[in-house]
């Protein structure tokens, strides 16, 4: 039997929730690594929980993960939200969000996975993000419906008397609306302002018909505190976006609050951010997307998915939401693929109205523990789709394809490639007594191709059924070179 894939997207393993990811390249005892340091869904029903962890890869490999384990416990018995961490000297820095948000500590470390320890609160407020300059002066940035940043003193907690400034990047406007999550960085000697960005008017070419807070957004200065000008959204966590004829978008993800920024790792631009699994927002996973930046003669700033002419830069839009995350060749179609790594689920049957919170009923019902390769999708109905951008199939194509599905009902399962209406490459069909179950519970299924797919391609899984009723559970699949 083939191994499940490892470090799709999300990157950590499918039972871990961590949400509001900074991402963060330190070399320590001579590695060079990237840190990622979030809040930690453990609640389930509610926002994070008591403790940060860390999880950190090789530069030269995002695909391969490892946990180190709990780095900091809340300090009075309070709910953790989102953390920074920067490095200054030879000394480590984490600020903990107590009380969800409402107090901010720092605490201290030699190693980048802890333990932090003596934490001392500061005036920082919500959702601080923290920037050491080239010159080793530090500036922090934090809040909530409105954005602060300041210099901070050499205790690393306090404010520098004379530096506080609010609304910096002037961003309280009904269109241009500042929400939460600041995040600095500094490239091509410009200050980027990254923060989520509240959608109050709608953006019908990305399916936002209504307010909406799933954009990770930027401005850029070439000052830390001020001068802040127009940038750019970065990325959106509503999934594929489907271009209808009159030019609107559709989602096709159950797209929730976001939270990230971006890193420049082993010469690759990222942007790490998060999505939501289950029916509310409270069970988030970390997320990443190969991205460009550049900057025009101009000085202008541009991040995300940028479109050239003549070779400069002119334009700048969201970075697709993808299966493949670091796998930026597209995951191994012949390796066993965890439906969990459906960045498409939507439906044909127009139950949803434009801008609706669901694509579809179906959703993905992440395990609890380690013990589990994969996640499944649960609630699919007919005409669900679960999308699948991007595989890799190589230079030949494959002659069969399995998945393993629980049939409540009679399902036949179209599996499509390039696009959700497009050419169908195989047919799975399965029934409620079908009784060859794999040790999971789910019933083995394969089907030959009728037609060559070679390449980097989407792959899509279409759901058909006569019930009206809950009608499959989709748990993994992969395809066969014989």
């Amino acid at each position: 039997m083939s191994k499940y894939i490892q470090g799709a997207n999300p990157y950590m393993p499918l039972w871990e929730h961590v949400p509001d990811g900074e991402p963060r390249v330190f070399e320590h005892d001579g590695q060079m690594r990237v840190y990622v340091y979030g809040s930690h869904d453990t609640m389930k029903t509610a926002y994070c929980g008591l403790d940060y962890v860390v999880w950190s890869a090789p530069v030269c490999d995002l695909t391969s993960w490892t946990y180190h384990g709990v780095c900091y416990n809340t300090c009075n018995g309070s709910v953790l939200y989102a953390p920074d961490v920067v490095k200054k000297g030879d000394t480590y820095y984490l600020y903990s969000a107590e009380d969800c948000g409402s107090q901010i500590f720092v605490s201290q470390s030699k190693s980048p996975t802890g333990p932090f320890i003596n934490p001392v609160k500061t005036d920082l407020g919500f959702d601080p993000g923290i920037l050491v300059d080239d010159d080793g002066r530090v500036y922090a940035y934090w809040g909530f419906c409105g954005s602060r940043c300041c210099e901070l003193n050499e205790d690393m907690a306090t404010i520098k008397p004379g530096t506080l400034h609010i609304d910096p990047i002037k961003s309280t406007t009904s269109d241009d609306a500042f929400f939460e999550a600041s995040s600095p960085r500094k490239i091509f000697g410009k200050y980027i302002y990254i923060y989520s960005k509240r959608y109050p008017v709608p953006a019908p070419q990305l399916g936002v018909y209504d307010y909406n807070n799933g954009f990770l957004s930027y401005k850029y200065s070439d000052h830390p505190l001020e001068g802040f000008l127009p940038g750019g959204d970065i990325s959106f966590n509503g999934g594929e976006i489907l271009k209808n004829a009159d030019g609107t978008g559709t989602m096709t993800y159950r797209w929730g609050n976001n939270h990230g920024s971006i890193m420049e790792i082993n010469g690759q631009w990222y942007v790490f951010y998060h999505r939501q699994t289950g029916t509310n927002e409270f069970f988030r996973q970390a997320m990443l997307e190969p991205i460009d930046a550049a900057m025009d003669d101009s000085g202008k700033i541009y991040i995300g998915h940028i479109k050239y002419e003549n070779g400069k830069p002119v334009s700048s839009e969201p970075v697709e939401m993808t299966s493949q995350g670091a796998h930026i060749n597209g995951l191994d179609a012949y390796s066993l693929i965890s439906a969990g790594y459906a960045c498409h689920l939507s439906d044909e049957t127009d139950n949803h109205p434009k801008g609706a919170i669901y694509s579809s009923n179906a959703y993905i019902n992440t395990p609890d523990s380690p013990e589990s390769g994969s996640a499944s999708i649960v609630g699919i109905t007919n005409s669900v789709t679960a999308g699948f951008r991007y595989l890799q199939f190589g230079p030949n194509s494959p002659k069969s394809v399995t998945a393993y599905i629980r049939a409540f009902s009679d399902v036949t399962v179209n599996v499509r490639i390039d696009d959700y209406k497009g050419k169908i490459c195989a047919v799975l069909h399965l029934s409620a007594k079908d009784s060859q179950q794999t040790d999971n519970g789910f019933t083995e299924v394969s089907a030959n191709l009728s037609c060559g797919v070679i390449g980097k391609r989407a792959v899509y899984f279409e759901f058909i059924s006569d019930s009206e009723s809950t009608v499959a559970e989709f748990d993994s699949f992969c395809f066969h070179a014989e």
